[in-house]
């Protein structure tokens, strides 16, 4: 699932992060219905200057409007957690 992170970073890039952590939950998910596809599951914080004064749902869909091209595949569930910078502990 590597390359799949990689190609999520790819995509988010656009966001300009600042800090981009891309977790690989699919061992958590054996058995699940999209896992047994072999799509994965996968979690990220990503904080950009782009979600400054917005709202979460938008921020979540600035986020799946840069990945929807591998939803539901490879990429079967997206949890995410988009910060402003300043919302980010340091």
């Amino acid at each position: 699932m590597n390359d799949i992170a990689a190609r999520l970073r790819e995509r988010l890039a656009v966001l300009h992060p600042e800090v981009l952590e891309i977790h690989d939950d699919s061992a958590e998910h054996v058995g699940h219905a999209g896992a047994a596809g072999g799509a994965g599951h996968f979690s990220i914080v990503i904080v950009s200057q782009a979600f400054a004064g917005l709202p979460r749902l938008q921020r979540h869909q600035q986020v799946y409007r840069q990945v929807a091209d591998l939803m539901p595949h490879p990429v079967h569930a997206l949890s995410i957690k988009a910060l402003a910078p300043e919302e980010f502990p340091s």
